[in-house]
């Protein structure tokens, strides 16, 4: 059976958009060696959100965010007011 996040108040529960980072050299950086973007999908919304929804693309504040791992998939739960975009037009 798959395990369901439904976040309270006004809160979001983001899958963190993966991106690959390569040197101009075309060396791939492993994910140890930089930073974990700011950018995620907004997968679940609490009932106080008012902004945001679901399937947003969003940037959001790296200290903010809560990181959880429910069947084998790791999520991210971060309050609205962490959230400082909004990005439209991506595919």
């Amino acid at each position: 059976m798959k395990t369901i996040i439904s976040p309270l108040a006004d809160r979001l529960v983001l899958q963190q958009v993966d991106s690959q980072e390569t040197t101009a050299s075309g060396i791939i950086l492993p994910d140890s060696a930089k930073e974990k973007p700011a950018e995620g999908t907004v997968i679940a919304i609490g009932k106080d959100v008012e902004e945001v929804h679901v399937g947003d693309t969003v940037l959001y504040g790296q200290y903010g965010p809560t990181e959880v791992k429910v069947d084998d998939t790791e999520y991210l739960i971060v309050k609205e007011e962490d959230v400082l975009a909004i990005i439209k037009g991506v595919k």
